[in-house]
C-alpha cells in the first residue's frame, strides 16, 4: 500500500509539473488510479479518459476505418482515402495539444516532445508514401526507428542529467512530493554515507532510464512486427500502411505501457530499499506525511 501511495503521489506530481502523456503514446494514467490524498485547489488538468480518447482511440479508428479509397467499388461514405485519414487521425492529438497549451500555458520538455512525435509521424509517413500509391521498401525500419527515437532520447536525458544541477530523477521520481529528501539527506550526512548515497541515486537513475530503453526496443519491435510484412508495391499499400500504424498505436498502449509500469514499481522498490539500508529509516519515515 505504501508503494501504491508513492506511485499515486508521483503521478500527481507529474501533473502539477505540467507533464502530460505524449500524444499517441502510452498513458500512465490508464494504469494508475488517479485518486490521491486531498490537495489544494489547482488549475484544471486534462481528463485521463479524454487523453486516451483523443490521443489513442480516435487516431486508431481514423486510420483503421477511414483509409479505404473512396473511388473503390465497395467504398462507403466514410472512406476518405489514406492521406485524408492520416490528416484526420493526427489532427485530434495535435489540436488537443495546442488547445491544452493555450488553456493552461504549460508546455514542458516532455509534452513538447510528445507533440513533436505526432508531427514526426505525419512527416515520416508523407516521406514513405510514393506518388504512385505505393510505400517505400524500408518503411518498417524507418517507422520503427522513429518510434524508438523518442524514448531513447528520454532515457539518455535521464542518465545525462544525473551529473547536472537538476537531475531528472529528482524531478520525476525521487521527488519531495513522495520522499522527505531533507530528512533523508540529513541522516546520510549524520552517518557520513554520502558516497554510498550517491551510488543508490545513480543506480535508481539507471533503472529509471532503463524503462525508457526497454520502451525503445519494444517500440521498434512492435513496428517491425506489424509493418515487416507490408507489401510496399501493392496498389492499396497506403491504406494497409495506415491500418498497420493504427495497430501499432493501439497495441503499444498495452504492450509497452504495462511493462514500463512494472519496471517503474521495481525502481521505486529498489530506491526505498537502498535508502532504508543506508539510513535505517522506515518507509513511512522516509515518505512525506500525508
Amino acid at each position: 500500500m505504501r508503494l501504491l501511495r508513492a506511485i499515486a503521489r508521483l503521478v500527481a506530481t507529474w501533473k502539477r509539473l505540467g507533464f502530460q502523456d505524449p500524444p499517441g503514446e502510452c498513458s500512465l494514467r490508464a494504469v494508475i488510479p488517479m485518486t490521491t490524498e486531498k490537495e489544494t485547489p489547482k488549475p484544471a488538468q486534462d481528463h485521463p479518459l479524454a487523453n486516451i480518447l483523443i490521443n489513442v482511440l480516435i487516431p486508431v479508428l481514423a486510420l483503421s476505418y477511414l483509409s479505404k479509397d473512396p473511388a473503390a467499388a465497395a467504398a462507403k461514405f466514410w472512406h476518405i482515402g489514406p492521406l485524408n485519414a492520416l490528416i484526420a487521425g493526427l489532427a485530434f492529438p495535435i489540436g488537443y495539444g495546442i488547445w491544452f497549451f493555450a488553456k493552461t500555458k504549460k508546455m514542458n520538455f516532455f509534452s513538447g516532445l510528445g507533440l513533436f512525435s505526432v508531427l514526426l509521424t505525419g512527416g515520416l509517413t508523407l516521406f514513405l508514401w510514393n506518388k504512385d500509391g505505393t510505400v517505400k521498401e524500408h518503411a518498417a525500419v524507418l517507422f520503427g526507428l522513429k518510434e524508438a527515437s523518442i524514448p531513447f532520447v528520454l532515457g539518455f536525458a535521464i542518465i545525462a542529467s544525473h551529473w547536472s544541477k537538476t537531475p531528472l530523477l529528482r524531478t520525476f521520481l525521487y521527488t519531495d512530493a513522495i520522499f522527505d529528501v531533507k530528512r533523508i539527506e540529513g541522516k546520510i550526512a549524520e552517518l557520513g554515507k554520502q558516497s554510498d548515497y550517491q551510488k543508490v541515486i545513480l543506480n535508481a537513475t539507471i533503472l529509471f532510464s532503463m524503462s525508457f530503453f526497454i520502451s525503445t526496443l519494444m517500440n521498434f519491435g512492435l513496428a517491425i512486427y506489424f509493418l515487416g510484412d507490408l507489401n510496399h508495391a501493392a496498389i492499396n499499400a497506403r491504406e494497409i500502411y495506415n491500418e498497420k500504424v493504427a495497430k501499432i498505436t493501439g497495441w503499444g498502449f498495452v504492450v509497452i505501457g504495462v511493462p514500463i509500469m512494472v519496471f517503474l514499481i521495481f525502481t521505486l522498490k529498489r530506491l526505498f530499499s537502498g535508502l532504508r539500508g543506508l539510513t535505517g529509516l522506515s518507509d513511512d519515515e522516509m515518505m512525506m506525511p500525508r
